[in-house]
This record gives C-alpha cells, structure tokens and sequence, in this order.
C-alpha cells in the first residue's frame, strides 16, 4: 500500500470518527441541504457569515458514509475564517481536484490538506460522496435550500 493511500485511509477514518463542526449551529446565516438519494447521504450545512463577508461559522449535521462525513469536516475546518470569495474559490480548487482535471503536484492550489481526495475520482460511485457537502456549501451561499447530487 502506497504511503498516500495510508494517508487517505488515516485522515477519512479520523474525520469520520471524530468530525469537526459538527452540529447545527444557533445562529447562521445561510443553510442549505444536501442529499445523495442513491447511497443515503444527507447533510445539512450551516453558515454565519458577517457583512464582510467572512465565514465565521461553519457546521454540519446529518449522516453519511465514512467518504461523505470526512469531507464534509475537512471542507468546514478549511473554510472557518475564510471569506465567501475564497471559499468559492476552494469550491471550485475541490471539485477539479475530485474530476481528475488538476494534479495537486504540478497545479498551484489552495487546498493544502483536501488534497487527500485527490485520488477519488478512481471510485466514480464515491465522487459524489466527497463532493456532497461542498455542493451544499455552494447550495447556501447561493441561497438554494435543497441540494441533491442524483445522476
């Protein structure tokens, strides 16, 4: 077994057992939630963002494969304290990285730690499990309340 795929294998099972930002939050700003009917994954992210623009809290609450849920604590531990604007740009930086149209070891990108999913887009089935509560994120910015990730 090759030392990323250990990586991978360490850094899902730790953010599935122990998942940062956890849980709905009191006060937020932007909610949306994200559903992947054929597998059973469902999110919902929470956001409190100030007048400008900075994320000053980001949550999630639902359930979901070890994929899902380790994402999902990742993306909200990379954006806490970032601005909209740098979070679309993570967004984006993710779903390249996740589609195999950007190798984190030759293209300059932002997303330090994420860069642990650069392998998924080998698992088709698993894409949309790693992208599910990104697209949620996006979904709440854009003040869409409900996401699904079907075919």
């Amino acid at each position: 077994m090759t030392d990323n795929r250990e990586l991978y294998q360490q850094v899902i099972l730790e953010h599935n057992r122990k998942p940062r930002n956890f849980g709905k939050i009191e006060t937020y700003t932007h909610r949306a939630h994200g559903d992947n009917p054929l597998c059973g994954d469902a999110y919902d992210v929470y956001l409190s963002i100030n007048t400008d623009g900075l994320i000053e809290e980001i949550n999630f609450d639902g359930h979901g494969c070890a994929i899902s849920k380790a994402s999902a604590s990742m993306m909200t531990a990379s954006l806490k304290g970032k601005t909209v604007e740098e979070a679309e740009g993570l967004f984006e930086e993710f779903h390249q990285l996740i589609m195999k149209k950007m190798d984190p070891n030759k293209d300059t990108h932002k997303l330090g730690k994420l860069t642990v999913f650069s392998g998924i887009w080998q698992y088709p089935a698993r894409v949309k499990c790693a992208t599910l509560s990104w697209h949620t994120m996006k979904g709440a910015l854009n003040h869409t309340s409900e996401i699904t990730t079907e075919v």
